[in-house]
Order: C-alpha cells, then sequence, then structure tokens
C-alpha cells in the first residue's frame, strides 16, 4: 500500500486551520480528536480479549509475550514490557520489547532501521523465539517492514502472531493471526502518528498486559499484589494494600511483610489463615497464585 492511501497519513478536516487558533483554542482540538481514540478502541474488544486469552494460556505454559515496532511504537511495547516485573512481580523476560534499531532507537531516531525487514528476524533469534510465544507487532501505517518481517518469521516458528495497527486492511494485519485495528482517523498534525495512533497503541497495550495478569492472579480486587517493593513508594505501597485486604494496622501489615520475605500476596495469606509464610507460600502455590483460592484451600487438596 503507497504511503498516500493510508488512513493515517490522510488529511484532517478538522484541523486544517490549527496553526491559526491561540493556544487555548489549538489545545481543545486536539482534546476533541483525543476523545475518539477510545472509541475506536472500544470497537476492537473482542480482538483485544481473543488476543488476551492467547497470551494468558501461553505464559501458563511457560511462553512469553513479545512486541516488536519502529519508533514510536516500538517504544510503546517496550515501554509496558519494561513496567511488567515491578507492577505484577513476573520475572524479567517473561515480556520482552523489541524496537528497529536497538536500544539506540528508545532516545534517538535510528533512521532506516523500521526499512529493514530482516531486523527483527535477527532480533527474535536473539531472544530465541518458540512456538510457545505470542509475538506482537505494532505498526500504526500496518506497512512497516521490519514489523512485517518479524511476525512471518514468528509464523514459521509456529508462534502465535498478532498485529496491531490503525490502517484497515494493512499488510502488518495480513501478517498476523490475529488483527487488532483500531481505526482512530487522520491525526491533528497530517501522519503525526505519535498522536492518537499512539495513544490507541498504548490503550491497547495497557489492556493486554492488565488483563492477561489478572487472569494469571497478580491482582486481588483492584489491587497489585505481586507489586515488588524495591524503593520507598513501593514498600508503602505493598503495607497499604496488605492492611487493606486484610484489615490490619499499617505497622502490622509492614511486620507481617517482613516475615513474607517482602511478598504482599504471602502476607496477606498469612493473615487471613493466621499461618507462617512457608504455609501461605504452600497454599498459593496450590491455589496457582491465586488468593482467593489460596485462602479457602483445604490442606486435603494441596497433597492429594
Amino acid at each position: 500500500m503507497e504511503i498516500d492511501g493510508l488512513l493515517t497519513e490522510a488529511v484532517n478536516a478538522q484541523t486544517t486551520n490549527i496553526d491559526q487558533l491561540d493556544t487555548s483554542q489549538l489545545l481543545a482540538v486536539i482534546n476533541q480528536e483525543d476523545k475518539t481514540v477510545a472509541g475506536a478502541v472500544e470497537q476492537e474488544i473482542p480482538h483485544i480479549a481473543a488476543a488476551v486469552d492467547t497470551i494468558t494460556t501461553a505464559i501458563r505454559s511457560g511462553g512469553r509475550l513479545i512486541y516488536l515496532g519502529a519508533g514510536t511504537s516500538g517504544r510503546l511495547g517496550v515501554l509496558d514490557a519494561a513496567e511488567c516485573p515491578p507492577t505484577f512481580g513476573v520475572r524479567p523476560g517473561l515480556v520482552v520489547g523489541l524496537i528497529a534499531g536497538g536500544e539506540q532507537a528508545l532516545v534517538t531516531a535510528v533512521e532506516g532501521a523500521e526499512d529493514q525487514y530482516d531486523g527483527a528476524v535477527e532480533q527474535l533469534r536473539t531472544v530465541c523465539l518458540t512456538a510457545g510465544d505470542v509475538v506482537v507487532g505494532l505498526a500504526a501505517s500496518g506497512r512497516t517492514p521490519y514489523v512485517i518481517g518479524g511476525l512471518e518469521y514468528a509464523n514459521t516458528v509456529g508462534a502465535f502472531t498478532v498485529a496491531i495497527s490503525c490502517t484497515p486492511g494493512s499488510a502488518v494485519a495480513k501478517a498476523a493471526k490475529l488483527a487488532i485495528t483500531p481505526l482512530v482517523g487522520p491525526e491533528v498534525i497530517t501522519g503525526s502518528t505519535r498522536m492518537k495512533a499512539g495513544t490507541a497503541q498504548k490503550l491497547i497495550l495497557n489492556m493486554l498486559t492488565t488483563a492477561t495478569m489478572i487472569r494469571l492472579g497478580k491482582v486481588y480486587g483492584n489491587l497489585m499484589v505481586d507489586v515488588q517493593p524495591t524503593n520507598a513508594k513501593l514498600i508503602e505501597r505493598a503495607k497499604r494494600i496488605v492492611a487493606q485486604v486484610t484489615g490490619v494496622s499499617r505497622e502490622q501489615a509492614g511486620e507481617v511483610l517482613v516475615q513474607a520475605g517482602q511478598n504482599p500476596k504471602t502476607a496477606i495469606v498469612m493473615i487471613k489463615r493466621q499461618c507462617t509464610a512457608e504455609q501461605a507460600s504452600r497454599y498459593l502455590t496450590a491455589a496457582g497464585g491465586f488468593i482467593r483460592k489460596a485462602v479457602t484451600i483445604q490442606e486435603r487438596e494441596i497433597t492429594e
């Protein structure tokens, strides 16, 4: 598809005079356009749900979630991957972010990297892609060679592939087994896909990992009970979570957290079942990491 025919490259009729508006007016126009993004993402929920269920199954079976993209799309994938370990307590490398041009491209544009069809192939080989992984390719335009090459290679390996783009019938969508295509329309500034298209991609990535982690038992109620207390803020958050779930004081929550090795889930089960950290860990393991089941599971269910 030629670039002139891409929806993401079309001229937005609502913003053709944006350079003539005062600051408040032009910000209002941008805001008005941004309001349409959530609706476009909403239309894709069935496809996003299918992706979440596939990713959840893959991770439960020992697979990984791997993002790949160029420019803004790549940076968003790397960002989402980087935030999963501290937020949900998953091991580093379970969610991987690959970007055209490598780490340098995170802070500086690497010209031509997105046009390298084999670029992602080399990176996927480096991370030892397997058939048990899920590869999500991000390309607002839907035509990025780096992403297409990566998806097509992943298909040959047997991995499940997902495409996120903002152009209908795109080459990226055709290269994947599942396509998520929020049609956000022309950008406020023609072709600036870091704006509405970027926002749509961020919303979808939030949904993919958050919903997957909920399905994996990383959330209790709406609390991030697998948070890793690696700094002062997160230590206080862990205390607050344990106190809120169990009803004990913040001080007592902190004391139990120490006994639990700073693991909020273990601390919660310890308090709710009045048991030791070792026993709480056994209950959680038997319950697949789900607190609700761990606090009700019977001893016979563990030994059977």
